[in-house]
């Protein structure tokens, strides 16, 4: 991978070298990667709270779960919202749309004006963020793949085992790092 190419889109799943902490055996979805550097959120992760508890009107509608989700360990008081949006179209209020079918929530926007345009909604508390070419070192030591991303990959219930499923969908060897166990030295 070159210092320039673009990730934007795409999952980092965890290798087994990541072997604690947040990360550990995660899947993340690049919002942004380029030359500042690069940030997503972690998938899947449900924290013990709903979103209307933090960010009231928000998480009432059917379009997601109502839990709010762990999306990584910066500012993590603050949060931000991933919709997956209808096909390519008149641009919706409120939310920017950052790559095909999913787009960035602005959540200082009314929800009743927002909700009804989405599909389907995910709200985060913090996200994943690293500097000008840590994330290429990263991929580089073997912290991470990258994959292609499913459209249901943003809004995996928290009760899936979002990494094993997404290894497990590969093609080749990659889909064998699906059955590494939990601790390799009980094997």
């Amino acid at each position: 991978m070159s210092a320039g190419s673009e990730l934007t889109g795409q999952l980092l799943v965890a290798t087994p070298q990541i072997d604690e902490g947040i990360f550990y055996r995660c899947v993340v979805l690049l919002l942004h990667h380029g030359p500042d550097g690069a940030q997503g959120v972690v998938l899947g992760r449900a924290l013990p709270a709903l979103v209307d508890a933090v960010l009231p009107g928000w998480g009432s509608s059917d379009r997601g779960s109502g839990m709010l989700f762990q999306g990584g360990p910066v500012e993590v008081d603050s949060a931000l919202a991933v919709a997956q949006v209808p096909g390519i179209g008149e641009p919706l209020p409120g939310v920017r749309g950052i790559f095909s079918g999913i787009g960035l929530v602005d959540l200082d926007s009314d929800p009743a004006l927002v909700l009804p345009t989405v599909e389907r909604l995910r709200v985060f508390a913090g996200y994943s963020g690293w500097a000008p070419g840590q994330l290429e070192m990263e991929i580089a030591r073997g912290s991470w793949y990258v994959v292609a991303r499913a459209v249901g990959d943003a809004f995996a219930p928290a009760e899936c085992n979002l990494w094993r499923e997404v290894l497990a969908r590969q093609r080749g060897p990659l889909a064998l790092v699906a059955t590494y166990p939990a601790d390799p030295g009980l094997n």
